[in-house]
């Protein structure tokens, strides 16, 4: 069978600078069946789903469907659901969660304020606390948006559950269909494709110890598109997997060509030429849609600044 991810995993599509984008991520417990749009298509209240749609533009939040792995009950009704926040800018990377038996709390939440990093009204509206637990595993299984993430999510989900990872949880939407399976790791707020339970083993051990695994990584959903790209480029080119180590402090320029600047903690900088292309032969984006030339993000130079430079106004 023919699907847009063996398609595409088959033309050598790279994954670097193709991770959805926010900053922040508020994630809601919600079983059962999930549409395409799942925030105003399954059993959470359509109003409340648009409510935080809209609440959540421009915030750098962004607002995702979670379920356990396995069989979905079409029910109704939950007592109390789970509910996280994670913040994935280094220097201020955090994860808190909840359990809530009224939804609606949710429209009292400040979201441009958990957007900049601040935790405090998901703490005090929601009784939110730092998580403790394993690092999360959100596999997007939304069928409804692409058979793909049924295909192949699901089954790595079920896996990882069954072999113990207690961090499993189903997700509904995190783009990039034709990289199914995919995933996103909290608290780091790394993303990945084409991904196996054991190379997602890899990655939370990983995240346990505070390094970034870079094998499969589509990028950091903290940074725009060329900003994942420059920073996985520069990690590789200095076999830097330590995970607040990198940041993205300014990028110039727009398509098809940026200029990206990444510092290291340590206070070295590098100016990062990432370029977009389109992607050749023509392929679908998504299972049913039309041919096209998805774009990509290629890095062409890399150039470490000197001190100096790197501290004048014209760097900053």
């Amino acid at each position: 069978m023919s699907t847009c991810a063996k398609v595409s995993q088959d033309l050598g599509e790279p994954l670097a600078g193709t991770a959805a984008t926010a900053r922040t991520w508020l994630l809601v417990e919600q079983p059962g069946p999930w549409g395409a749009d799942a925030l105003t298509s399954s059993h959470l209240d359509p109003a409340l789903g648009r409510a935080l749609e809209r609440a959540a533009e421009g915030t750098g939040v962004r607002v995702a469907l979670i379920r356990r792995p396995g069989r979905h009950a079409d029910c109704h009704t939950i007592a109390e659901r789970h509910v996280y926040a994670a913040h994935t800018t280094p220097g201020n990377v955090w994860l808190h969660e909840a359990v809530t038996s009224d939804p609606g709390h949710l429209l009292t939440l400040d979201l441009a304020e958990l957007g900049a990093g601040l935790p405090g009204t998901f703490d005090t509206t929601l009784g939110g606390r730092p998580h403790t637990g394993d690092p999360l595993a959100l596999v997007c299984t939304n069928g409804k948006r692409d058979r793909c993430c049924a295909l192949f999510g699901r089954p790595l989900a079920a896996e990882l559950a069954a072999s113990g990872v207690k961090g499993t949880w189903e997700v509904t939407h995190l783009g990039g269909h034709r990289f199914s399976p995919t995933l996103l790791v909290l608290p780091f707020g790394y993303a990945y494709g084409r991904a196996g339970a054991h190379a997602v083993k890899e990655v939370l051990q990983g995240v346990r110890e505070g390094r970034v695994v870079t094998d499969g990584c589509r990028g950091s959903s903290a940074w725009e598109r060329p900003g994942q790209a420059a920073e996985l480029a520069l990690r590789t080119a200095l076999a830097e997997d330590a995970a607040g180590a990198l940041s993205v402090v300014r990028t110039d320029g727009g398509a098809p060509c940026w200029e990206v600047t990444v510092a290291h903690a340590d206070g070295r900088r590098w100016v990062v030429t990432v370029a977009q292309g389109a992607s050749s032969p023509p392929r679908a984006e998504s299972c049913g849609s039309a041919l096209g030339s998805p774009a990509r993000m290629d890095v062409t130079a890399v150039r470490e600044l000197s001190r100096g430079a790197a501290s004048s106004p014209a760097a900053r």
